[in-house]
């Protein structure tokens, strides 16, 4: 029986645990029309309260892929010339969060921080792929 799409996934890195989900959202153009899709991926401390959570953010944009669905999988993130990551992936995830603890994200601050995605992809694929070790924000 497959996951439920909704439900929070565990992960444990460097001891700590997280609950993470990854969420795809859009605007409605006043037509109809889809607009601004985006991916969030949210990675919260446990047990719950001890810290805020970590929200990373894909906004489509020129040169990015943010698919909703076919052709592309879902979760999947990327430049269109270049690295891309499947956010359904706990690989994938894990990659993102070593790069943004790199980067200097506390998981012990109990105040939400939204980060820009693109700045942590390249780096996280890189790691990913056992190209580096993960670079900063």
């Amino acid at each position: 029986m497959p996951r439920h799409a909704k439900k929070s996934r565990r992960l444990v890195a460097d001891g700590r645990v997280y609950m993470w989900t990854m969420r795809h959202s859009h605007r409605t153009h006043d037509d109809g029309r889809s607009m601004d899709c985006r991916h969030v991926l949210t990675l919260s401390p446990q047990p719950a309260g001890t810290g805020g959570p970590l929200r990373i953010v894909f906004a489509d944009g020129p040169g990015r892929y943010v698919p909703g669905g076919a052709p592309f999988g879902s979760g999947d993130v990327g430049f269109t010339q270049g690295a891309g990551l499947n956010l359904h992936e706990p690989g994938a995830v894990r990659a993102l969060l070593d790069v943004a603890l790199a980067g200097g994200w506390q998981p012990g601050e109990r105040r939400a921080v939204e980060v820009d995605g693109w700045s942590l992809l390249e780096p996280a694929a890189a790691a990913r792929a056992g190209e580096t070790s993960p670079g900063g924000l």
